[in-house]
C-alpha cells in the first residue's frame, strides 16, 4: 500500500473507511436491561478525491426531532455524497432520549452538558468519551442541529462565539434567519470542539417533540450552501438562495409572564415588533381576567413558549436588543 493511499484512510471506532466507498459503522454504546445492544448508525459517505470530512449530527437531545429530521433528509436526497472529500452522518445521537422521548440518558445526565468525558465515568460520560476520542479526531467540521427546550419554539439560528471570525464568516454561508453571539457553554459538545481546534456550527430552530417543514428546510439548505462552499455538493443539485443576509444578533433578552393562565400568542416567530406592540394575552380559564403581554423593546422575536398555560415568571418571549452590523 503507497503512502498516500494510507493517508487518506479514514479511521473511526477502528474501522477503515477508504476513499471511493460507502460504509455504515454500528457504534456500540451500551445494553438495555434485556441485553439487546443499543447501537448508534454512523452513516459514511467517501469521494476518491481528497478533501475535508464532514460531520452532520442530530438528537444530542433524544426529543429534538427537527435535528434528526433534517440528518435524514440529507441522507435521503444523497446529499451527503461528496463530489470531494468525506461526510458523516449520525442522525440520532441520544437513542436512549430518543426512544423516551425526552433530552437524557439513563443516568438522568444531559449529554451536551458532560463533554469530553471519562473513560470510566457515567453512560453519557463515557459515551462523550468515545465520540470525542473516536469519532471527533478524523472531522474537519461539525454541523450539529438542535431545536429549543420544552415548548420553547426557536426561530431558526445557528449560535457562534463572538470571538471567533471563522466561524461568523462560515455561518454567513449557512445563511439561515439569524446568527446569535452565543459563548460556549462548558461541558458541551461545542465547547469541547472548540478547545480540539475543530470547527463547529450549532444549529437552532423549532421545539421539541415536534417536526416543523420549514425549519427542516432551513437546516438542509444551509448544509447545501456550506458543502457547496467546500466544493463538496454535487452539481445535480441546486443551490438554494436564501431570502436575504442573515441578521446578526448580539443581545437578547427573555420576556416573563407577569401572570398565571392560559397563554395566547397573537404574532409569529422570527417577527420584528415595535416597543409596546402586542404579543399575547394571558387570561384566566373562568373568562374574569384577561391581561395583553406588549413587547418591551423593539426587536426580532427570536424564541416563543408554546406552552398553553403559564405560571407568573416563565419566559415567553425572547426579543433581540442589540443587532450587529456586519
Amino acid at each position: 500500500m503507497t503512502k498516500k493511499r494510507t493517508e487518506n484512510i479514514l479511521k473511526i471506532l477502528g474501522n477503515e473507511v477508504f476513499p471511493g466507498t460507502s460504509t455504515t459503522i454500528n457504534f456500540n454504546i451500551a445494553k438495555l436491561y434485556t441485553s439487546t445492544k443499543v447501537e448508534i448508525p454512523i452513516i459514511i459517505e467517501r469521494s476518491k478525491i481528497p478533501g475535508p470530512t464532514v460531520l452532520i449530527t442530530g438528537g444530542i437531545h433524544g426529543d429534538e426531532i427537527n435535528g434528526v429530521e433534517v440528518v435524514r433528509q440529507i441522507i435521503a436526497k444523497k446529499i451527503n455524497k461528496p463530489v470531494k472529500g468525506s461526510i458523516i452522518c449520525i442522525p440520532v445521537l441520544n437513542v436512549f432520549g430518543f426512544l423516551n422521548m425526552n433530552r437524557f440518558f439513563p443516568d438522568g445526565r444531559d449529554l451536551n452538558r458532560v463533554f469530553p468525558g471519562t473513560k470510566n465515568g457515567s453512560l453519557a460520560s463515557r459515551f462523550a468519551y468515545q465520540f470525542i476520542n473516536e469519532i471527533l479526531p478524523a472531522v474537519d467540521l461539525c454541523l450539529d442541529f438542535h431545536t429549543g427546550g420544552a415548548s420553547r419554539f426557536n426561530a431558526p439560528h445557528i449560535r457562534v462565539d463572538p470571538k471567533n471570525e471563522k466561524l461568523i464568516k462560515l455561518a454567513k454561508i449557512f445563511n439561515t434567519s439569524f446568527i446569535l453571539h452565543s459563548k460556549n457553554l462548558e461541558g458541551s459538545y461545542r465547547a469541547t470542539c472548540a478547545k480540539k481546534g475543530k470547527d463547529i456550527l450549532l444549529f437552532e430552530g423549532g421545539k421539541s417533540q415536534n417536526s416543523s417543514k420549514e425549519i427542516a428546510v432551513e437546516g438542509v439548505h444551509g448544509v447545501m450552501r456550506v458543502l457547496d462552499h467546500f466544493e463538496m455538493l454535487d452539481d445535480i443539485f441546486e443551490i438554494p438562495k436564501p431570502p436575504a443576509a442573515s441578521i446578526v444578533i448580539k443581545k437578547s433578552a427573555w420576556m416573563r409572564a407577569r401572570y398565571s393562565g392560559l397563554l395566547h400568542i397573537k404574532i409569529p416567530i422570527g417577527k420584528h415588533v415595535e416597543k409596546g406592540e402586542i404579543l399575547a394575552t394571558i387570561t384566566d380559564p373562568y373568562g374574569k381576567m384577561r391581561h395583553v403581554v406588549k413587547a418591551v423593546n423593539e426587536g426580532y422575536v427570536i424564541n416563543v413558549n408554546e406552552a398553553p398555560i403559564v405560571y407568573k415568571g416563565d419566559a415567553i418571549f425572547r426579543i433581540t436588543r442589540e443587532l450587529g452590523n456586519e
